[in-house]
């Protein structure tokens, strides 16, 4: 007999980095925000956070990107073998198309090849693969959430792939003794009891998952107006950027923000909640300021922070790179009862065609 699976930890049992979950179920309403970094020493959650947002999404694929992949089998290839025994030009799916609808872990991007990462971000922000080698021509559907995590102490990324990433997390490296506390027993009632455990927040993981739903069908209906696009260039304008990428994922992850929200038009305070996740890792460093603008780790779950304020350092997850809170307070992620609403559906692309010669 095979053991049953152990289960994961539950996403609304993490506490402590309200930013990283905002930062998550933004990109899984609207995975065209173009992914998530999370930036953060060891042990502070960033795989756990990962695996955790898998279990929220409709297809629940969790697909771990490993440093030594190659384009091929990141992109997919020619099915050599079909192509030898039934002459049939065949396509062999890669690591893209497996993460279709899921959820695309790479751990310590910034030591990922550069040409990788490149194509991970162009086909994160188009959800179409596009494979033009071996004479074959040939797309599909790869709608995904990107989620990369670094360590700082071994190097970042080149600033054009870093502009890249839609959104951009900055972890804390110390945690409050409340929060630690809070952590830790629930990580020892995660492993006395896992079973009970994800049992105990069943009801707030549904209702977290209806309400991703819920969020993705409304985003058609909540239009970009003149204020809204006249606020997000002012932002993007005082930020200092370079070109318009920022204003486009601004623009995305406010409307996502109102949708999640249950909101029927993108608000100012959508627009806040989502700019220094936008601007952290794009701002124009002034001399004597960090282009990421760390602060003191957060200890609360649901802390705002206005327009202008540099975002703050979360606090970081157990030395098993885990974290939770086995009680649910006010200001938990699931704790608003969502209606069901259904995932809307992309179309189809591209059949597999031999590339002229």
């Amino acid at each position: 007999m095979h053991a049953s699976p152990r289960p994961e930890y539950p996403f609304t049992a993490i506490r402590g980095m309200p930013r990283m979950q905002t930062a998550l179920l933004l990109a899984a309403i609207d995975p065209l925000i173009g992914g998530v970094l999370i930036e953060g020493p060891r042990g502070s959650a960033k795989t756990t956070s990962a695996r955790a947002l898998a279990q929220l999404l409709p297809e629940g694929a969790f697909v771990n990107l490993p440093l030594g992949c190659s384009e091929e089998q990141l992109l997919g290839s020619l099915d050599l073998e079909d192509v030898l025994q039934h002459g049939r030009t065949r396509f062999r799916p890669g690591l893209l198309a497996r993460a279709h609808q899921g959820v695309l872990y790479v751990d310590e991007v910034n030591l990922l090849a550069d040409g990788l990462v490149d194509l991970l971000l162009d086909v994160s922000v188009s959800g179409i693969n596009r494979v033009e080698r071996d004479g074959i021509s040939h797309a599909h559907e790869a709608r995904f959430v990107l989620v990369g995590t670094m360590n700082p102490e071994e190097g970042g990324l080149r600033p054009q792939l870093l502009d890249r990433f839609g959104l951009f997390v900055q972890l804390g490296e110390t945690i409050p003794p409340e929060t630690r506390e809070a952590i830790v027993r629930a990580r020892l009632a995660f492993e006395t009891d896992p079973q009970g455990f994800v049992a105990d927040h069943a009801e707030a993981q549904q209702a977290l998952r209806q309400r991703i739903l819920q969020a993705r069908a409304a985003l058609d209906s909540l239009p970009f107006t003149d204020a809204v696009h006249a606020r997000v260039s002012r932002l993007c304008h005082e930020a200092g950027v370079e070109g318009v990428r920022a204003d486009l994922v601004m623009l995305r992850a406010a409307r996502a923000h109102a949708a999640l929200e249950g909101q029927d038009r993108i608000r100012e305070e959508d627009m806040d909640a989502v700019q220094d996740l936008v601007l952290a890792h794009r701002r124009k460093p002034s001399p004597d300021t960090d282009p990421a603008g760390p602060e003191p780790a957060s200890a609360g779950a649901g802390e705002e922070h206005g327009p202008g304020q540099a975002p703050p350092r979360e606090g970081a997850g157990t030395p098993e790179d885990t974290q939770g809170d086995a009680g649910d307070g006010p200001g938990d992620w699931g704790e608003l009862p969502p209606e069901a609403a259904p995932l809307r559906t992309l179309a189809q692309v591209g059949e597999l065609t031999p590339k002229k010669p």
